[in-house]
Formats: structure tokens, sequence, C-alpha cells
């Protein structure tokens, strides 16, 4: 599985995720045109696009996306919060408990689950190669994530600050800062979170949409690299 990062950050967000014969892109939070840069104007080769929320920087590219002729994938609430109205939007499948059914794209499985964001209905991946068994965890824009995973190989999280530099940041307005900690993960959040999961399997972890104020990219590198011993590559 390749994994390219395309952009991330509050400025906006897109990565690309291929195997041998299918190409997805997750998130579209930047303008179409640096989308098609980044692909070397190949839109055509992308099977799909995984959008985790309505906030524009997940989000920007869809219309021109659509324009393309390229199908996205989303929750009913994202859709409708996004006013999308086409054929090539494609909710996602709720089962009787409530969470969300298994789908495939191509030689990829992808399993949304919700998460917990100031937005209509959101949700993170985990996404299955089926032609190797490699694994992808992705995990954006969330407070927390609810269970555990027991099975890894690549970990791409939300790391978006540190208690204790958003606390003793000055700058920053109080009702943002409270904002902030209800609908992002913290460094502390997420090393509580893959204690909890089994990660034997886990080769590189890609941390995301680290806060330009809020977070410290060496801290967190050598905090996740202690727990983990896998490549951390801050994104």
């Amino acid at each position: 599985m390749k994994i390219d990062v395309i952009a991330s950050g509050s400025a906006g967000n897109c990565y690309k995720i291929s195997n041998e014969d299918t190409t997805l892109l997750i998130e579209c939070g930047i303008p179409y045109k640096k989308i098609q840069k980044a692909l070397n104007f190949k839109t055509t080769d992308i099977d799909g696009v995984l959008v985790s929320h309505e906030h524009g920087d997940h989000s920007k590219a869809c219309k021109d996306l659509i324009k393309a002729g390229v199908n996205l994938y989303m929750t009913k609430g994202t859709k409708e919060a996004l006013k999308l109205d086409s054929h090539r939007v494609k909710n996602f499948e709720e089962s009787n408990d409530k969470t969300y059914r298994w789908f495939e794209i191509g030689s990829l499985k992808i399993k949304p689950f919700k998460s917990i964001h100031d937005a209509r209905e959101p949700a993170n991946f985990y996404i299955v190669n089926k032609r190797t068994d490699e694994r992808l965890l992705f995990i954006t824009d969330t407070m927390y994530v609810e269970g555990r995973f027991n099975a890894v190989d690549y970990l791409m999280i939300e790391v978006n600050y540190v208690r204790e530099t958003i606390n003793q940041n000055e700058n920053i307005h109080p009702e943002l800062r409270t904002r902030i900690k209800w609908n992002h993960m913290s460094l502390e959040t997420a090393i509580d979170f893959l204690k909890k999961c089994n990660l034997s399997r886990l080769k590189k972890i890609y941390v995301l949409h680290l806060s330009d104020s809020n977070s410290d990219a060496e801290l967190i590198k050598n905090k996740l690299q202690e727990l983990t011993g896998v490549a951390i590559e801050i994104c």
C-alpha cells in the first residue's frame, strides 16, 4: 500500500492511497487545480474519494471532482451539509447497530467509523488492501476514538495539539481553546488510544493536522517513536 501526503493541516487536507490497481483520495480540502497537479493531471486514475466531513479544509474540491466524473464517498449527514445532489456521491450504509457497513472500491475494503467533531455526521476510515491484507487506519478531526484496533500496518492520525502547549498559549481565545479540545485530538489522547491497540504489525505513523501554535512537532515525534518504535512522519 502506497501513501502520499498531498496536503495536511488547517489550510487543507488531501492524501493519496494506492495499491497495484486501486487509487483513492482521502479528503479533498484543497483547490482542485492543486489536486490535479499532485496527480500529474491524471484525475481519471482516481477510483474514489473518501470525505470525512463537510468542513472546507476536508471537502473544498468536492464539486469540481464531481464535475470531473469522480465518485465521492461520505456519510448522509456530510452530503446534506455540503448540499451535494449527484449520482457521483455515495453514502455509507448503516448497520442495525448504527455502525457503518464495510464496502469496497476496487481491491480496497473500507470500514467507516464515527468520529467526535463539530460536524453533521463525521467519520474516519479503516482500510484493508485485499491483495496483501495490509491495513491502514485513518483518524482525523476527532476528540477521541472509541474502541480499539487489533491489526494496523499504517496509521495516519491527527495530533493537533499538546495539552501543556495549548494551556500555556496566552494568545488563544478561551472559547477557541475549548473548541479545539472538544473537537481535535491531543498528543496525550493519541498515546492513550495507541496503548489500547495491538501495534505488533505497525510499520509507520503519519502525524496529521498539527496546529501551528499549539503543537510541538519534535516532542510529538519523540513521544510516538518512544511508544511504538516505528518510523514517524510529521505531515
